[in-house]
């Protein structure tokens, strides 16, 4: 009896490792088109309405979807993207961060925790987390953003797209896919 019992929680924990999406897999695939969109952001506590399509006219954008502001992984990642800001930009890419966690507090965010470097977006009800496939659902049923990054080319091609629960990656992920574009632009 003791076998079996030992057999069903062996076999229910394996099933559900099975439901649970593997790491570094993002749902939307590179060579896919970015889906564009339009967003109420801030930058530096200020606030302006956020276009993909206009952002990439400036170079290729690093999407990162997170699942809600002043959360301790949230704002571990913001403030590693924060550090590197200076680097993507020298590379001619500009970091955007969209939540459908948190909406209210997006430019507060943007200033305290994204050190004024780089736009956060908010997204009400994750609508456009929903178009790239980097949403979650919470017990309450309510859908917030995965935590999912994104290099999206100029020309709207997701050139990366990297999905893991821990913020520590995304940054460095995220930044050899703009430098592995920037070569191949010379």
């Amino acid at each position: 009896m003791k076998f079996l019992a030992k057999f069903a929680v062996a076999a229910g924990l394996g099933l559900s490792l099975a439901v649970i999406a593997p790491q570094g897999i993002a749902a939307l695939k590179q060579g896919a088109k970015a889906p564009d969109f339009t967003l109420n952001a801030a930058q530096g506590g200020k606030p302006f309405s956020l276009s993909l399509k206009q952002t990439l006219k400036k170079g290729p954008v690093v999407l990162y979807f997170f699942p809600a502001a002043f959360t301790p992984g949230c704002t571990m990642e913001a403030h590693l993207f924060a550090e590197a800001s200076d680097d993507f930009n020298r590379l001619g890419a500009r970091v955007v961060g969209v939540t459908a966690g948190n909406i209210e507090r997006v430019a507060e965010f943007s200033k305290s925790e994204c050190r004024d470097k780089f736009a956060v977006a908010a997204d009400p009800g994750a609508k456009v987390a929903a178009k790239y496939d980097s949403t979650m659902q919470r017990p309450d049923g309510s859908m917030l953003s995965n935590r999912t990054s994104y290099v999206i080319a100029p020309n709207g091609t997701i050139l990366l797209s990297y999905t893991d629960s821990k913020p520590q990656a995304h940054v460095e992920k995220t930044m050899a896919a703009v430098r592995a574009w920037k070569a191949r632009r010379r």
